[in-house]
């Protein structure tokens, strides 16, 4: 049986899906005496685009697994780190998670996630060694997930609509990204086409596909973090946000982007009526199976503050994959869950179904190319790279991506929020580095341009 829970939202996954979370249900009898009570996996993931390859890995290993193993699969559209939260706090936790660079440090704290040292062998060593990574996928020595894929993030853009515009290739700047977004919006309002989107209902998610891409590839690490001071400045995060803010200013961004998901962002973009945004290399499946498009469509670099490359495109995501709760009563099983969904030609596939990009580097040499519409625009290459980790806190009162949003959407005093920011992260960053949850150490040698064609 394969349960399938898909767009769930945080009180309908809730009410239906954690009920007997990680419990066993029994077994027909079999000849001879009742057999060993069958062993209900639970997984949850938020990942959609690869929600169909998924859904018959999970088919399949529940019709062949040897080991009187189910799994029963949960999807769900949003609200998803806080659904994890309420079913640990409740002792319904799924056994098995999916875990992205954003999450895993903060289940590791909340001890949701059970170390998996034990289960590995010479093989998995071997296949894994070169991309374990501390404050990435092992947290005070011990290892909670391992990777399989990487995101590298482009400007997603309507070649039609450019063309259309009269604009002969995606913008290389933030100023031609904004001038872009007016000459479309000016050509297609009227058909209900505006130049550019992003899932504003979640401000963090969408400026940590777009700004954070800029950023990088403009020699800043993403996330508002100087890697040569060891400081938090966000600076060059605020000069991005007065390009954004001329184009909300100029109503070059889809009425009702501040209440607009990604995929009913998608959706829009399939139809035609989005000129450009930035996000993942997941976009090439979502356009072949999730949102079916006959638009001419592609992936390109996104634009920097200048137009000048000083650093690389950011790949992201690219350390983690699945975990185990540390809750759950079925751990070897768990284990054998997601030992097969490592292996190789699962992994393999992936990448050739264009779900994210190899990074093991067994995988990454024999798997082929993604055949998958638009997918060469989102293929590795010189300007992309892994950048430093940089330290993840909590500061007191509103995170950056909702002061900023807050500014582009409502205005204000850029320079008074920059500093606030300033100073509220770097007050938290003191206290972690103190508390010795974090580190924080300075590399003035450092130098972005140095990664590039790494």
């Amino acid at each position: 049986m394969l349960k399938k829970t898909i767009g769930l939202g945080l009180s309908a996954v809730l009410a239906a899906g954690l009920a007997g979370c990680g419990s066993t249900e029994p077994a027909k009898e079999a000849e001879g005496g009742a057999a060993p009570a069958k062993k209900i996996i639970k997984y949850w993931t938020d990942d959609r685009h690869d929600q169909e390859y998924i859904k018959e890995l999970v088919s399949k290993f529940n019709s062949t697994n040897k080991d009187n193993i189910e799994v029963e699969l949960t999807i769900m559209s949003e609200n998803y780190n806080q659904s994890v939260d309420i079913a640990f706090s409740s002792n319904q936790a799924p056994d098995v998670l999916r875990l992205k660079s954003a999450n895993t440090e903060t289940f590791v704290k909340k001890e949701y996630l059970a170390p998996i040292d034990s289960y590995m062998n010479d093989e998995l060593n071997k296949k894994f060694s070169t991309v374990i990574f501390d404050g990435v996928n092992r947290f005070d020595g011990k290892l909670y997930s391992l990777p399989n894929t990487g995101l590298t993030l482009r400007l997603v853009y309507n070649q039609e609509l450019f063309e259309k515009a009269g604009i002969q290739a995606p913008p290389a700047s933030l100023q031609e990204m904004v001038d872009a977004a007016k000459k479309i919006t000016d050509i297609g309002k009227k058909d209900g086409i505006y130049g550019f989107a992003l899932n504003f209902k979640n401000p963090k998610q969408a400026f940590d596909r777009s700004v954070r891409e800029i950023l990088s590839l403009s020699g800043y690490q993403g996330l508002g973090y100087d890697l040569k001071t060891g400081k938090f400045d966000f600076a060059p995060y605020s000069q991005v946000m007065g390009y954004f803010k001329q184009m909300y200013d100029n109503g070059s961004i889809l009425p009702g982007a501040e209440s607009l998901d990604i995929d009913p962002l998608r959706a829009q973009f399939a139809a035609g009526k989005i000129g450009m945004y930035l996000s993942f290399s997941t976009e090439p499946g979502v356009y072949k199976d999730q949102f079916p498009t006959k638009i001419k469509w592609a992936g390109a670099l996104p634009p920097t503050i200048d137009g000048k490359r000083n650093g690389t495109s950011e790949i992201v995501s690219a350390g983690t994959w699945l975990g185990i709760s540390n809750k759950s009563p079925n751990k070897d099983a768990a284990w054998t869950f997601m030992q097969y969904m490592y292996g190789d030609d699962i992994m393999k596939t992936y990448h050739e179904k264009g779900f994210g990009i190899a990074v093991v580097p067994s995988i990454a040499e024999k798997a082929g190319k993604p055949d998958i519409p638009g997918m060469e625009g989102f293929l590795v290459g010189k300007l992309d790279s892994l950048w430093p980790v940089s330290p993840n806190v909590t500061p007191e009162g509103a995170n950056y991506a909702d002061a900023f949003f807050k500014y582009v959407v409502g205005g204000g005093d850029l320079q008074k929020i920059t500093d606030d920011l300033n100073n509220r992260y770097n007050a938290a960053l003191t206290k972690a580095v103190e508390k010795g949850s974090v580190q924080a150490k300075p590399d003035p040698t450092f130098d972005p341009s140095r990664l590039q064609g790494k």
